[in-house]
């Protein structure tokens, strides 16, 4: 009987301490949420600078929002299906970058236009288009995965050709592409 009301009474006080609600941050994990989220439109607003107060940086498959305050990192799965890449073209100056910080890399060429034409793997174009860079003076896509794409990329009379791929260990952040 005294060993019967000893395991009830242990394990009534597993119960409560594992029901308990006091959080020390100990087991914090970033919070991952992707309901109602439209995860284009987020990526867009912080590579603008439409949001203040947070860090935003972007990996082959997540966005990663850190609040300046208390640090508390929430993270976006990006869409299964398409590939986030940044492009910083560049004359004289660029950075090492391998994951694109929406929030903190900063390009040479500011609100310029360029006539962007992407190729993929078969032949089939992607974009043919002028495109103008954001105030951080990078531009977004969002291409198909998991391919191999051939891009050129001119302005002002000088052109660079660069292969870009789309997978899942490639970088977000690319800033080797030299205008010559």
């Amino acid at each position: 009987m005294k060993l019967k009301i000893l395991s009830l009474m242990l394990f009534a006080t597993m119960l409560l301490v594992a029901c308990s609600s006091e959080d020390n941050g100990a087991d914090a994990v970033p919070s991952s949420n992707n309901d109602s989220v439209d995860i284009k439109k987020l990526v867009n607003e912080y590579s603008t600078g439409s949001v203040e107060g947070e860090t935003a940086s972007i990996t082959a498959t997540q966005l990663i929002v850190t609040n300046e305050e208390n640090e508390e990192e929430t993270v976006y799965e990006l869409p299964e299906e398409e590939f986030f890449v940044s492009i910083a073209p560049y004359i004289n100056e660029t950075h090492p970058c391998t994951n694109h910080s929406l929030t903190g890399c900063q390009g040479e060429l500011v609100e310029k236009e360029f006539d962007v034409y992407i190729e993929d793997e078969d032949g089939k174009v992607m974009v043919d288009e002028k495109i103008t860079s954001l105030p951080n003076g990078f531009f977004d896509l969002w291409l198909p995965r998991e391919k191999t794409y051939t891009v050129t990329i001119s302005y002002d009379g000088k052109t660079v050709e660069s292969e870009l791929s789309t997978f899942e260990n490639d970088g977000t952040c690319i800033t080797t592409m030299q205008l010559n």
